[in-house]
């Protein structure tokens, strides 16, 4: 049976630096199973259960995670000039390398998955695996008919032709219109893009699902969850990963 030292086990559940989780165990804050463990350097079993200060510690596993992006952060690991989605993250989810699936703009909010399951993630992003990304958008001008045939078709843009997509009108007048869009694609400010030939300038796009996975409405701008078992269950059944 693998064992760990009992600091590393500690930072490594934890938003401690392995210094804190030092600290914290001298300090009696760690037990297992009822009995306090004081020595840093104890080996312990990694799938053992764990508790600070009362609280259980996440076994080892894989990670699966759903922020609200707001606008204004940019979908990377770092940027020196600007903040990113990373830093909405506890630190413990950065040092397991939970990563963005894919990339919402600068300028687009809504739901951003975030993993640590490379094949799932891999396979989500996957042009031949077709999954279905929906966003919603307020955009100038009145949208019609002849745009939803339009994007039915596919739109051709200056470095690649977008293939067929939805584009359901949800309100239209001559100053605006909102909508909404699906999409099996993922290129660089492509919804933007598509409906900017039309002539419509968008002027905020949130995503609002990615396959089968909603963005939970009670999540706030900024806000982040692991997902339940039941949505991670359905996005791997939505990439035949079961």
């Amino acid at each position: 049976m693998k064992t760990e030292r009992l600091d590393k086990l500690v930072s490594d559940r934890t938003d401690l630096s392995r210094a804190e989780a030092k600290k914290a165990i001298r300090a009696g804050r760690v037990q297992l199973a009822g009995q306090v463990l004081i020595a840093p350097d104890l080996r312990v079993q990694a799938d053992d259960s764990l508790s600070l200060d009362g609280k259980p510690l996440r076994l080892a596993g894989e990670l699966y995670v759903m922020l609200n992006k707001p606008t204004g952060l940019l979908t990377a690991a770092r940027d020196s000039r600007a903040g990113t989605v990373m830093d909405l993250l506890p630190e413990v989810f950065l040092r397991r390398k939970c990563m963005p699936v894919g990339r919402l703009d600068k300028d687009t909010s809504g739901l951003l998955l975030f993993t640590t399951d490379g094949e799932l993630a891999h396979r989500l992003l996957s042009p031949r695996r077709g999954v279905e990304k929906v966003y919603e958008a307020l955009v100038t001008g009145r949208l019609d008919a002849a745009d939803v045939a339009a994007f039915l078709q596919g739109i051709a843009l200056s470095d690649f032709t977008a293939q067929p997509a939805q584009l359901r009108i949800l309100a239209s007048n001559e100053a605006e219109s909102r909508c909404q869009v699906v999409v099996t694609e993922g290129k660089h400010r492509q919804v933007r893009r598509m409906l900017g030939s039309r002539g419509h300038e968008v002027i905020s796009l949130h995503r609002l699902q990615f396959g089968p996975l909603m963005l939970d409405p009670g999540l706030a701008a900024g806000r982040y969850r692991e997902l339940r078992p039941e949505e991670i269950q359905a996005l791997k059944e939505a990439v035949d990963l079961v």
